[in-house]
C-alpha cells in the first residue's frame, strides 16, 4: 500500500489533471452541475454494482469515477467563488468530528448500536443540520432505499418494534388489506371513477405491503435493495438459460408452452446450484 505522502501526491495530481481538463478540453469546459448530474447517478450505480459483486478491480475503478465527479463539482464551485475542494474536505472533517464525540470528546460509546442511538440527535444539533429526524432523507432516493432509510432514522430515536417478530403480524395485515383492495379493483368497480378510486387504494395498499416487508428486512439486518438485486440477477441468469436452451432446440420462447418453459426453468435452477 502507498504511504500518506504518496496518497497526498496522487490527490494533488488529480486536482492538476482536473484543472487542465477544465481549461483545455472543450467537453469538460462545457459541463455544469446540471449536465453532470445524470452521469454522477450512473457512476454511482456502477459503483454499487461492483460493490454488490465484490469485484475489487472494478470497485477501485468506479471509486475513481465517483471521485472525479466530486473534484469536478468542487472545481465548478471554485470557479463560481462559492467553495473549493478544501472547503468540501474541511466541512466533512468538521462534521465527522462533531458527530463522533466518543472519539473527539468525552462521550462514551462501546458499540455500534450505542453510536447510532445518539447519531440523529447529534445531527439535529448541528448548525445548518437536519431540522427534523427525517429531513435528512433525500427526496431523490429510489423509493425502496428511501423506505429503508426512513425506517432506520425512526429507529434511531426509538420508534421501532420492541420485538422484531411482531413485524410479521403487520406484514400479514397489510397483505390482507391489499388482497381486499385488489379484489375490489377487478370485481366491483362498476364505473370509470370507481375503477380509478379502487386502483388508487390498491396501489396505496401495495405500497404498505412493500413498506412492511422492507421493515421486516431491516429488523432482520437484511438490506432489501441488495436482496432484490440478487433476485434480479438470479432471474436474469435463469431466464437467459431458458432462452439459450430454447434456441438450441430451434424454438422461440413465444412459441413455447408455459409447461415447456417451466421445465427449462427448473433445469436452470439445478444448473445454478451445481455451479455455485
Amino acid at each position: 500500500m502507498h504511504t500518506r505522502q504518496e496518497k497526498m501526491e496522487a490527490f494533488g495530481r488529480l486536482l492538476d489533471v482536473m484543472n487542465d481538463l477544465r481549461e483545455k478540453c472543450p467537453w469538460d469546459r462545457k459541463q455544469t452541475n446540471e449536465s453532470l448530474r445524470p452521469n454522477t447517478i450512473e457512476e454511482t450505480y456502477e459503483l454499487c454494482d461492483a460493490l454488490l459483486k465484490n469485484d475489487e478491480l472494478n470497485i477501485c475503478k468506479e471509486l475513481g469515477d465517483v471521485l472525479l465527479h466530486i473534484v469536478f463539482y468542487s472545481k465548478i464551485g471554485e470557479e463560481k467563488g462559492a467553495f473549493d475542494v478544501a472547503d468540501v474536505c474541511n466541512k466533512l472533517c468538521d462534521k465527522l468530528i462533531f458527530r463522533h464525540p466518543h472519539v473527539y470528546g468525552d462521550a462514551k460509546a462501546n458499540s455500534a448500536s450505542e453510536v447510532l442511538q445518539t447519531w440523529e440527535q447529534i445531527k439535529t444539533k448541528e448548525k445548518d443540520g437536519n431540522k427534523t429526524v427525517l429531513s435528512g432523507v433525500p427526496d431523490a432516493l429510489p423509493s425502496l432505499i428511501k423506505a429503508y432509510r426512513i425506517q432506520d432514522k425512526a429507529r434511531n430515536v426509538g420508534f421501532d418494534w420492541d420485538d422484531r417478530r411482531d413485524v410479521w403480524k403487520k406484514v400479514k395485515e397489510e397483505i390482507a388489506e391489499f388482497e381486499v383492495e385488489v379484489e375490489t379493483l377487478y370485481n366491483n368497480a362498476e364505473t370509470e371513477e370507481a375503477n380509478k378510486a379502487a386502483k388508487r387504494h390498491a396501489t396505496e395498499e401495495f405500497g404498505d405491503v412493500m413498506f412492511s416487508l422492507i421493515n421486516a428486512a431491516r429488523l432482520y439486518k437484511i438490506n432489501p435493495d441488495n436482496a432484490l438485486e440478487l433476485t434480479n440477477q438470479k432471474f436474469i441468469h435463469r431466464f437467459n438459460y431458458v432462452e439459450a436452451k430454447a434456441k438450441e432446440k430451434g424454438q422461440a420462447l413465444k412459441d413455447m408452452t408455459l409447461e415447456e418453459m417451466d421445465a427449462l426453468w427448473n433445469e436452470a435452477k439445478t444448473a445454478n446450484k451445481t455451479t455455485n
